[in-house]
């Protein structure tokens, strides 16, 4: 940490200076046009264990900030990236990358931990536990001059860090705002990325939520957040309830005129509705699936007035949700859709290793555990278009046990994640999936009756 000097206040102005126009009017919807291509549209988190957030605002996408240039470890150590969970190939699970600020060379093993303590955090919520093998997770290392963020623990201080992470931005503390332009040159290092995390070092409460979707990336949003405060994960699974469950706020704005009534179209969220519980009962349309039902967050599905910012006009599934207060469960119509959101980059039905190389046994990875608790993962095996029924339900077949005649084959898995936690038709539609392989009497042109028959994955669908 080092005091801010006169030319150093020149920076500081840039990060926490903005003028009173350029802030977003509370409330405005999460699929509101963005600010421009300098200027992105961020959600403030709110208050440690009070409402999810505090409205957004309009920052900078780069706060043109010089990097001192890395010597000797620094440089050889920045940009290298690591799969730090892994459950199969890129192209069959949702891809997290985290990139880490205000780590230095030395602190690289540190921010490696924290990854890991905070992914627990996120597993920590529904649905995350039960799907956390949909999920690869990637870090890549961007090495800062300087240990911990700019504005921690006072507005006057800043930092030379690698993704120019802040509190104090747009002058309020707890938003943690970083140079989007730069966190893309790291995450383009990546094999993919479908969801970006940063984490700054620091104890400081704070976070933001980044959640367009990247048009050069394709990763549906950035969550910024605290790596040594207990309380500052869970702004950002709420912010992933915007990116990857597409969700509304739940929250409101009493006070504000502008956002006193609603009286406009219905809303496009799963989770904000103009219809009230009879209503949306009668017109069989938004959650009335789970009209009734007993909710994680307490209470049952119902509509209870007051959402997506406005106090009245509006209703939401459930009094208190993640999208309303931080430290709540996502609702039953959240978790579906933070579902959907993951099956939207993950594949129900994907090949044990994902190589496409020659095995005795042809196995799966499944999406998760099959329980009773969230309903069955079926399992259906075909061997060119016939179904194995003896085979049902497994997730690995053995090459030997099948009757193979002449030449090649094609051996299929169908897999249907029929959780009870989904119930638009819509949804499960994108639960079921397959996956093939090709299989033969041995590997050569001609097929050898004595050699041991072997399978090879085709991909999956």
């Amino acid at each position: 940490m080092r005091p801010v000097g006169a030319a150093v206040g020149a920076c500081v102005l840039a990060f926490v200076s903005l003028s009173a126009s350029a802030v977003a009017a509370p409330g405005q919807p999460v699929g509101a046009e963005a600010p421009g291509p300098h200027r992105v549209r961020v959600e403030v988190p709110g208050p440690a264990g009070g409402e999810a957030g505090a409205g957004y605002r309009s920052v900078p996408r780069t706060f043109h900030t010089p990097k001192a240039a890395l010597t000797g470890p620094g440089r050889a150590a920045d940009g290298k990236v690591t799969k730090v969970i892994d459950n199969g190939d890129t192209k069959d699970r949702l891809d997290v990358v985290v990139i880490g600020d205000g780590y230095t060379a030395d602190q690289l093993d540190q921010f490696h931990l924290d990854v890991k303590e905070k992914w627990n955090d996120f597993l920590g919520v529904e649905p995350y536990r039960t799907y956390q093998k949909l999920f690869n997770v990637w870090t890549v290392d961007a090495v800062s001059a300087e240990s911990g963020v700019s504005g921690d623990p006072g507005q006057d201080v800043v930092r030379n860090t690698a993704l120019g992470a802040h509190f104090w931005c747009d002058g309020t503390e707890r938003l943690l705002c970083i140079d989007q332009q730069k966190v893309d040159s790291y995450v383009a290092k990546a094999p993919q990325a479908d969801l970006v995390v940063v984490l700054a070092n620091s104890t400081k409460y704070g976070g933001a939520g980044y959640n367009e979707a990247s048009a050069t990336l394709g990763y549906d949003g950035i969550a910024t957040f605290s790596a040594h405060n207990k309380d500052s994960s869970q702004v950002a699974v709420h912010e992933t309830g915007h990116s990857l469950g597409k969700l509304a706020d739940e929250y409101s704005y009493p006070g504000v005129p502008e956002y006193e009534q609603y009286t406009g179209p219905e809303m496009p969220q799963a989770n904000s509705s103009v219809l009230t519980a009879d209503a949306m009962a009668g017109a069989r349309a938004k959650w009335y699936r789970w009209l009734g039902a007993t909710s994680p967050d307490g209470g049952a599905v119902g509509a209870y007035e007051g959402g997506n910012y406005y106090v009245k006009g509006l209703y939401r599934p459930t009094d208190n949700s993640l999208m309303r207060t931080l430290g709540k469960p996502f609702n039953l119509p959240g978790a579906e859709a933070m579902i959907a959101g993951f099956y939207r980059h993950a594949k129900p039905a994907v090949p044990v290793g994902g190589a496409r190389t020659w095995s005795s046994t042809a196995r799966l990875a499944l999406p998760r555990a099959n329980d009773t608790a969230h309903g069955k993962v079926t399992v259906r095996w075909y061997l060119d278009g016939k179904e194995l029924r003896r085979h049902r339900d497994r997730d690995r077949v053995a090459i030997g046990e099948l009757a193979l005649g002449r030449g090649a084959h094609r051996l299929t898995a169908t897999v249907t994640d029929a959780t009870s936690a989904v119930r638009d038709p819509a949804v499960r539609a994108s639960l079921t999936g397959s996956t093939s392989w090709t299989v033969q009497s041995g590997r050569g042109a001609a097929v050898d009756a004595t050699t041991r028959p072997v399978a090879k994955p085709d991909g999956a669908r």
